[in-house]
């Protein structure tokens, strides 16, 4: 089982590669260098290993193809999805067109989330971070307090 955590800083190349921090590499499954990644619900990318992506394609296309409704959820999530392949040293290509989105050009902060990572410009994360301890307690509480 995957479980990513922490932040990583990270800068694309000249050709468009970000390379996995080593913590987030180990976590990916034995011998599985197949990555999928998605445009984010926010303005960010979200990798996760193919294992984890495929839980979630089950859930998507699981959804009755008869219903408008799941036919535009499942156009509009599965366009924007992109199997990629990581290099003998955990380097990978994002997409220009997913760069454009997530208005990555240079810097990347890599978020772990458990069994997946955002991809994120720095600047676009820092805004949808929460700076008041009190308003993360009351999340907190609102969602985890059982």
């Amino acid at each position: 089982m995957t479980f990513f955590t922490s932040q990583y800083e990270s800068k694309l190349d000249a050709k468009g590669r970000i390379t996995l921090p080593s913590r987030i590499k180990s976590q990916l499954p034995e011998g599985d260098q197949e990555i999928v990644v998605r445009r984010g619900f926010e303005q960010c990318l979200i990798l996760y290993p193919m294992v984890e992506f495929k839980k979630v394609f089950s859930k998507i296309s699981g959804l009755s193809e008869f219903n408008e409704e799941y036919r535009k959820l499942q156009r509009n999530f599965l366009s924007g999805v992109v199997t990629l392949e990581l290099d003998g040293t955990g380097r990978f290509l994002l997409p220009k067109n997913m760069l454009t989105y997530a208005q990555i050009d240079k810097d990347a902060l890599l978020v772990g989330l458990g069994s997946k990572v955002e991809i994120w410009n720095p600047a676009i994360y820092e805004k949808h971070q929460i700076n008041d301890p009190s308003e993360l307690s009351k999340l907190a509480e609102k969602h985890l307090n059982e």
